[in-house]
């Protein structure tokens, strides 16, 4: 750019010494035209400044040739310059790119695996999730109307595999849908209380057998379905709400006398209630001929006394389970309560 610039400066020069010649060329013919001089002289004017155009003339032409040579210089090297940085620029957004994709697809393939773990934890929590008893379970959804009050129960299924021992509590539920063929429990009473069909046969043997000693055993509560359990238990609720409860621990309490529907071995029809809902029972005859001879036709006493920590039910004397006879017998034998001889005490 200085070079330019000394150039142009100098051609800026030149031309001011040109025009003074021209002045002082046209002075001399003005003073020749005046004083009439020859026309000698002024041919020889005439040649200076011809010559001195000339000059000129080829002085301009090489300014004007070095500055389109030095402009053409110029333009080349910021094109140059342009070109780089637009090179550099694109490399740099090229890599900035190629990072930033790198990196999205890192995360996603992170989030992808994440997911696939999660999802497998998922379903190994699902599949260890059955709790270890005398029957077929799955986890409850988490919806149980009671939930509310501590009650989270994993649904159970009842088989032909395992209706004789198949834990029902407020730990393991029936479907509310569930509903046995059912049977009277005293042959040829149609208004006895009924029972599982499979169950009746039993309980109507024990019945015979009682009466032949001159005890009565008489079918109090047997099977009872889902909604008639549901209406006692809220019921009792309301009991306790009415004496000042809160509603979860009037629910609570509820739960040591009346199970909570769908946890009743009422709501399988495997179990009666004999004569008596008062504890008051364990002091008659039939209770005692109960306690010697039940287990020879496949009942146990299923809530015992000293046993409540573990059935979570108060003692209820007048209620029992048939479990077949082996099982009745052994289970008497052993002195535990139905959780404990199974395992989930």
């Amino acid at each position: 750019m200085n070079r330019i610039l000394s150039i142009i400066a100098g051609g800026i020069f030149a031309a001011l010494l040109i025009v003074l010649t021209v002045g002082i060329v046209k002075n001399n013919g003005s003073r020749v035209r005046e004083k009439d001089e020859t026309s000698s002289t002024v041919a020889d004017t005439s040649a200076q400044t011809s010559e001195i155009t000339e000059s000129f003339t080829d002085f301009i032409t090489d300014v004007t040739e070095e500055i389109s040579d030095t402009t053409a210089s110029a333009v080349s090297e910021f094109t140059a310059t342009e070109r780089t940085v637009s090179a550099v620029s694109s490399s740099a957004t090229q890599k900035t790119t190629e990072r930033i994709t790198s990196g999205t697809t890192a995360k996603k393939t992170t989030e992808k695996i994440t997911s696939e773990t999660t999802a497998k934890k998922t379903t190994a929590s699902a599949t260890t999730a059955e709790p270890v008893s005398s029957s077929t379970t799955k986890p409850a959804v988490g919806t149980y109307e009671y939930a509310y009050a501590g009650f989270n129960p994993q649904y159970i299924k009842i088989t032909d595999a395992n209706w004789r021992t198949v834990i029902v509590n407020r730990h393991y539920i029936i479907d509310k849908n569930y509903k046995p063929a059912l049977a009277n429990s005293v042959t040829g009473d149609p208004n006895s209380k009924l029972l599982d069909s499979r169950v009746a046969p039993y309980y109507n043997k024990m019945y015979l057998a009682a009466k032949a000693d001159g005890i009565i055993l008489t079918p109090l509560s047997g099977y009872r379905s889902y909604d008639l359990q549901h209406t006692n238990f809220e019921n009792k609720i309301t009991k306790y709400v009415n004496q000042g409860y809160s509603r979860v621990k009037a629910t609570q309490e509820a739960a040591k006398i009346i199970l909570p529907p769908g946890t009743s071995e009422h709501n399988a029809g495997l179990a009666m209630d004999i004569i008596s809902l008062e504890q008051s029972f364990e002091n008659t005859a039939a209770f005692k001929w109960l306690m010697n001879n039940a287990a020879d036709y496949g009942f146990i006493l299923r809530y015992p006394k000293n046993k409540e920590s573990v059935t979570e039910i108060v003692y209820e004397p007048w209620h029992w389970r048939y479990v077949g006879v082996d099982t009745a017998k052994a289970i008497k034998a052993s002195g535990k309560c139905m959780e404990e001889y199974f395992g989930l005490a």
